[in-house]
């Protein structure tokens, strides 16, 4: 008999709501939360912004198919790294060998050293609209990312981290504040709307590819790791993936709702996040706009946290070295310097004149489409591998709604890569 992971287990509730496991539900709190919500960066908010100012409500129908796909892989990885007790570089490594996995470790690194210095990139815009330059906001928030990570303890920074993930309201608040038609809201939610040209389907590809990144993945699993997660910890560990793909999703349905109902309704255009809050203030009152810069801000310093961090994670995962927020420099070297040097690095590229940021991001993004698949078949044939994970293999259904996602997630991937490497793809995409 068959004694997968089913898809009604996935759903089903803890047995028991009582003191007890009301406690143990916070203690296990985190991975989950902090993974789904920090993919809401400078880059996702800049995607959906862009999402609701270009295109209406016509995208909002996208993201209760990405929440399903979303909660489908992290729930994975968060349950391989309880049974096993290793992160997805690891049995990666273990599994298809140190050459695989030294390439896919590259790959990473250079997309997420992309995506690094696009986060420093949001905190100096987000802070220039307040009057802050760049020159003193990025060194200073460069500094607090370094101190947090390499003198904190795990659950300092877990905590700092679920802090963080509260801040997210602003963009909800800022939503009503547009006063949308919500009974339009409701109807573009729930039936899809299509249309054919280029500009709208990149759009797409991008809204479902930003809240799904290959980092993630790692990271979560990682973290479960490291917090000592157990497979009979599991049922609040998956209540814990669940609600953080839930809040992700809501704080992007919210940023489109916000921009389709002012900035989209007056016919405006706008190209970043940053531009976007801007053009609130006009529209719907400083306060708006204020909350929509604020969270601008919040969410890349949060993510110029985890993305540098889930680079260490990974890599020394995947060479074998030592890791873990917990250890120290004596301890663990190659996670520290390795976290040290992409904070530098990121940090620097946003302070040189004339650096070439959307190329940056054009090049990171090419690469994440790339690395993306493989990274979930990898996930998916560890996950059904008996021998690793016992009687917490994918049950038939499950599987099914897994590899859809898959399938749906390597075409849309291939197809952003093959549209953004076009001639004059560049140009077309980012205006120059």
């Amino acid at each position: 008999m068959f004694t997968g992971i089913s898809i009604t287990k996935l759903f089903k509730p803890i047995r028991k709501v009582n003191r007890k496991n009301i406690f143990l539900f916070l203690a296990i709190l985190g991975p989950g939360i902090i993974t789904a919500n920090v993919d809401n960066d400078a880059g996702g908010i800049t995607t959906y912004s862009l999402a609701g100012a270009h295109y209406g409500y016509t995208l909002l129908w996208a993201m209760i198919p990405t929440m399903i796909a979303l909660v489908v892989i992290q729930e994975m990885c968060a349950r391989m790294g309880a049974v096993t007790g290793k992160g997805l570089s690891d049995l990666i490594r273990e599994s298809f060998g140190v050459k695989v996995t030294f390439y896919v470790m590259i790959a990473l690194l250079l997309t997420n050293m992309g995506n690094s210095v696009s986060e420093f990139a949001g905190i100096a815009a987000s802070l220039e609209l307040f009057g802050i330059s760049k020159y003193v906001s990025v060194p200073i928030s460069a500094v607090l990312v370094w101190l947090l990570v390499v003198k904190g303890s795990y659950k300092v920074v877990e905590k700092v981290f679920l802090v963080a993930c509260m801040v997210y309201i602003a963009y909800p608040v800022a939503a009503f504040m547009a006063g949308p038609q919500w009974g339009t809201v409701l109807k573009a939610t729930v039936v899809p709307s299509f249309r054919m040209d280029s500009g709208y389907l990149i759009t797409l590809i991008g809204v479902v590819g930003t809240t799904i990144a290959p980092w993630m993945q790692f990271y979560q699993q990682s973290a479960v790791v490291e917090k000592g997660i157990t497979i009979d910890q599991y049922s609040f560990s998956r209540m814990d993936v669940m609600i953080g793909c839930l809040m992700a999703i809501v704080v992007a349905f919210f940023i489109v709702v916000a921009c389709a109902a002012t900035i989209n309704l007056q016919g405006l255009k706008v190209e970043t996040a940053a531009d976007a809050a801007l053009a609130l203030k006009p529209l719907v009152g400083e306060y708006a706009s204020s909350l929509f810069a604020f969270g601008l801000f919040n969410a890349s310093l949060f993510a110029a946290c985890i993305l540098p961090l889930s680079t260490s994670y990974y890599v020394c995962e995947g060479m074998g070295w030592e890791s873990g927020i917990d250890k120290d420099f004596r301890q663990a070297p190659q996670f520290f310097w390795l976290f040290t040097i992409i904070i530098v690095i990121s940090a620097l590229t946003i302070l040189l004149p004339d650096v070439p940021l959307i190329m940056i991001m054009f090049i990171s993004q090419v690469v994440n489409g790339t690395v993306l698949p493989f990274v979930l078949i990898f996930m998916l044939l560890l996950i059904n591998d008996k021998s690793l994970m016992g009687n917490h293999t994918n049950g038939l259904v499950f599987n099914f709604i897994a590899w859809i996602t898959v399938v749906v997630m390597i075409g849309l991937t291939l197809l952003m890569t093959v549209d953004l490497l076009s001639p004059g793809a560049v140009g077309r995409i980012f205006g120059f």
